[in-house]
């Protein structure tokens, strides 16, 4: 029986691949909005829907894919499904993509003000 080992840059490797699928999972907006909304907690299909502002079967579809990446979780109470986020470390993963925007936005502010200010 042969024994696979993980060299340094394989797993390297590995863990670049998972971050780039929960990327790709997140390179939609509805899909960062769906997660902004269950970052406040535990919502049901319906208050998804009503914050969101998709058509249910587009929420069912991207819905399908947050879960099949395992980055939210779901359960049925009688006729009514509630989603949660699995981990709540992807809230803090947007929450620095926002202060990179921010910062990249007052950076290239204070570039505009320095142009429009030599003219």
């Amino acid at each position: 029986m042969t024994k696979t080992f993980f060299t340094p840059n394989a797993q390297a490797d590995n863990l670049r691949q998972f971050k780039a699928d929960i990327f790709q999972v997140l390179a939609h907006p509805t899909r960062i909005h769906i997660i902004e909304c269950l970052s406040e907690g535990e919502q049901s299909v319906g208050q998804l829907l009503s914050t969101v502002g998709v058509e249910p079967a587009n929420l069912s579809q991207h819905m399908a894919l947050l879960r099949a990446k395992r980055l939210v979780l779901s359960r049925k109470q009688g006729n009514q499904v509630f989603y949660s986020l699995r981990d709540g470390t992807l809230t803090e993963v947007l929450q620095s993509m926002r202060r990179y925007f921010l910062a990249n936005l007052e950076e290239s502010l204070e570039l505009l003000k320095e142009i429009e200010e030599k003219h």
